[in-house]
C-alpha cells in the first residue's frame, strides 16, 4: 500500500495524493481546449476568465477561512508567495488580456508553478482545504497559460524572457523588503521550503537564491526555446 503522507500530514511526491489531481488536470484542460476551439473569440476569453475567477476566489476563501477559523500568522500565511499572489490577481490578466502580461506570466507560471506542481509543498493531505486550495492554485494557473498558447495562439517574443526576468527582480525586490519589515520568509528568500524541492541541490543560504538567479534567464530561455524552434520552422516552410 502506497503511504501518501508523512506523519506531519505533508504529501509525498508520487503518492496519489500527489498525482491525481495532476491527471484529473490534464484530462479537464484536454476537454476544456477541445470545446474553447468551437466557440467564437470573445466566449473563448470569457471561458478562461471564469476559469481564472474560480482560482482566485479559491485563493481568497482560503484566506478568509483562515484568519476567521484558525490562528492567521501574518509572518507566514499572507497570499504573498508568487503562486498564491499570481492566484488572486489572475483575474486581471484574463479580463484585460494584455500582451505584456502574458509575456511575464508564461514565464513565471511555468517555471514556478510547474516546479510546485513536480515537487508539491503541501502541508496537510486530502480532504484538507489547504489541499484543493493548492492544487487549484498551482494547476488552474498552468491551465490559464496553456489555454492562452493552444487557444488564444499568444506566443513570447525573445525580448519577453528579459521582460519576464525583470519584473521578477522587482517582486524579489518587494519580497526582500516586506520580509524584512514582517520578520518573515516570503518566496523562500531566507530559508528553503520544508519540503522537499529543487532548491535542495543548490546549497545552503544564501547560495540556492545566488544559484535561482543565474538559473532563471537560461530556464527561460529554455522555456522559450519551442517558440523560437517554432517560429523558424515556420519561417523555412
Amino acid at each position: 500500500m502506497i503511504n501518501c503522507c508523512t506523519a506531519s500530514g505533508r504529501v509525498l511526491i508520487g503518492s496519489w495524493e500527489h498525482l491525481l489531481p495532476i491527471v484529473l488536470a490534464f484530462i479537464f484542460a484536454a476537454f476544456l481546449m477541445r470545446y474553447a476551439k468551437t466557440l467564437a473569440s470573445k466566449k473563448q476569453q470569457r471561458l478562461i476568465h471564469y476559469v481564472a475567477v474560480f482560482v482566485s476566489l479559491t485563493v481568497i476563501g482560503f484566506h478568509l477561512y483562515n484568519s476567521i477559523f484558525s490562528t492567521y500568522n501574518y509572518r507566514t500565511d499572507l497570499p504573498l508567495y508568487l503562486c498564491s499572489l499570481l492566484g488572486i490577481l489572475i483575474p486581471i490578466y484574463t479580463y484585460y488580456q494584455k500582451y505584456w502580461m502574458f509575456e511575464i506570466l508564461i514565464f513565471w507560471i511555468i517555471a514556478g508553478t510547474l516546479q510546485g506542481v513536480i515537487t508539491p509543498d503541501i502541508a496537510e493531505g486530502f480532504p484538507a482545504f489547504d489541499y484543493f486550495r493548492y492544487w487549484i492554485v498551482h494547476l488552474g494557473l498552468l491551465l490559464i497559460i496553456f489555454y492562452s498558447i493552444f487557444v488564444l495562439k499568444l506566443k513570447p517574443k525573445l525580448k519577453s524572457v528579459f521582460k519576464s526576468f525583470f519584473a521578477l527582480q522587482l517582486y524579489v525586490g518587494l519580497m526582500v523588503a516586506l520580509n524584512f519589515i514582517l520578520d518573515a520568509n516570503y518566496f523562500y528568500l531566507n530559508e528553503k521550503p520544508k519540503s522537499a524541492s529543487v532548491l535542495d541541490y543548490f546549497g545552503d543560504w544564501p547560495y540556492y537564491i545566488i544559484v535561482c538567479q543565474l538559473l532563471i534567464i537560461p530556464v527561460f530561455l529554455l522555456i522559450y526555446l519551442p517558440f523560437y524552434l517554432q517560429k523558424s520552422y515556420l519561417a523555412n516552410n
